[in-house]
């Protein structure tokens, strides 16, 4: 006889435990649907904002008060928006210039502000890497 009632609490106490489950479930989800109207406005508004932010990158450099020629400013994306070579369309560059574009309230990020400075301080060098002292590895015999 006591194995039955054990298992009769066992069962009772499963069931109670399932009802306090699903309770729990419809009141979280009663309080979740009066706050999916502004967590879908929010979303889209963000949405926007990110959208409008990467269309303006790229036709930033079309705009009339962009300081540089269209031409000689190549699209990077990150860690920078655009890196410019002034003089490239005259084939002599005479200067490169390293342009984010920002829109509204903008901010730099911290890798932006970090490449800032390593330019700013001159951390900026030349590297020619030449891939023809591999070929001899690769040619057939």
């Amino acid at each position: 006889m006591a194995f039955f009632e054990l298992f009769g609490m066992a069962v009772l106490f499963l069931i109670i435990l399932f009802i306090g489950y699903m309770f729990g479930k419809y009141v979280s989800k009663k309080q979740h649907e009066d706050k999916i109207p502004e967590i879908r406005e929010t979303a889209i508004k963000q949405s926007r904002a990110v959208l409008s932010g990467q269309f303006s990158e790229q036709i930033a450099p079309y705009m009339p008060d962009f300081p540089y020629k269209p031409t000689e400013a190549r699209f990077i994306g990150k860690p920078v928006d655009f890196i410019v070579f002034r003089g490239m369309d005259d084939k002599k560059i005479e200067e490169v210039v390293f342009v984010e574009v920002k829109t509204g309230q903008g901010k730099l990020n911290d890798v932006e502000k970090t490449l800032k400075s390593a330019i700013e301080n001159k951390n900026v060098e030349w590297y020619e890497y030449k891939i023809d002292k591999f070929k001899k590895q690769f040619k057939k015999h």
